[in-house]
């Protein structure tokens, strides 16, 4: 007898992986009809592959300044390619045991300057759950807790500068060799202006790594021109650029990018852009939805 080997999704997964809470979801279905494919009574909902790519689209086109109505409507008017859609699928590990408690954990062990239960706990959990899960349940947490003690004078600036190196240390170990990428074109990946702030840009290339998506990583402090050459020289299919600082969120730098055909999609990460002003950018919130994003711009 056939089985349905076809993955379907939670309404808490889909939320998390789009970037968008679970009262919107429901929003979505009850007013354009973007709904779980797979509803029946004494269940709960379920959203299919379609499903997903659907809402991955109407959530794409409300950021670039579509109106929601409309953005429904193309929505729903997407046929994608089961197989494709299955090449690269999102990382729905399970969720972390008892997060709270290893949350405490790397905490203290942070403060304490243990750089080696650190590393133990996270990699750990990297390679058990994936980059994108640790770093939402785990290591943003962690970074936000110690940021938090920092500012009240609890801890030293020592101790956010040891976990910012460590943590840059377990990505670049925990990254996955990749033999077979899936992009002919590697992905940019780039701190705008004057920013240093790469960690953000180390968890994205790991998360990318384990979809087997190539980047091209040019790290803290990128000039215009280098971000020009490469462009033009490798024609990426997405490029991804971070900014913590709003002097280093300048939209001037998107506009200089070369215009190339096709053009690459244009993300923005950070809390140093203006979201106000991404008028040919798409800005993402997380992790996980600079992943999708560039997922879907290599045709994945």
């Amino acid at each position: 007898m056939a089985t349905d080997k076809a993955e379907y999704y939670t309404v808490a997964a889909v939320a998390r992986q789009i970037g968008v809470a679970p009262a919107t979801l429901r929003t979505w279905d009850r007013r354009y009809g973007l709904g779980p494919n797979r509803h029946s009574n004494g269940t709960h909902r379920r959203y299919a592959e379609l499903d997903l790519a659907r809402l991955i689209l109407m959530r794409k086109l409300i950021t670039t300044g579509v109106a929601p109505a409309e953005a429904a409507v193309k929505a729903l008017a997407l046929k994608v390619n089961q197989r494709s859609a299955k090449l690269v699928k999102p990382n729905y590990a399970k969720e972390i045991a008892n997060p709270a408690a290893l949350i405490e954990t790397l905490v203290r062990a942070a403060t304490a300057l243990d750089c080696a239960l650190v590393k133990e706990v996270l990699s750990k959990q990297i390679k058990k759950h994936g980059v994108t899960t640790t770093w939402r349940e785990l290591i943003t947490p962690v970074l936000v807790q110690i940021g938090k003690n920092w500012e009240i004078g609890k801890d030293d600036i020592e101790v956010e500068h040891m976990l910012s190196e460590v943590l840059q240390d377990i990505l670049r170990d925990s990254k996955v060799k990749i033999s077979k990428p899936i992009n002919t074109r590697p992905v940019l990946l780039a701190c705008a202006g004057e920013e240093l702030h790469t960690l953000p840009l180390h968890a994205l290339a790991a998360a990318l790594a384990e979809r087997s998506i190539e980047v091209n990583f040019l790290g803290a402090r990128t000039p215009i021109s280098a971000l020009t050459a490469v462009v033009q020289r490798s024609a990426p299919p997405a490029v991804f650029l971070w900014a913590t600082l709003a002097k280093n969120g300048d939209h001037e730098i998107v506009s200089a990018l070369p215009k190339i055909r096709p053009a690459p999609r244009i993300l923005l990460g950070g809390p140093g852009w203006k979201v106000e002003n991404c008028k040919v950018a798409i800005f993402v919130t997380d992790l996980d939805q600079a992943c999708m994003e560039i997922t879907r711009a290599i045709g994945a």
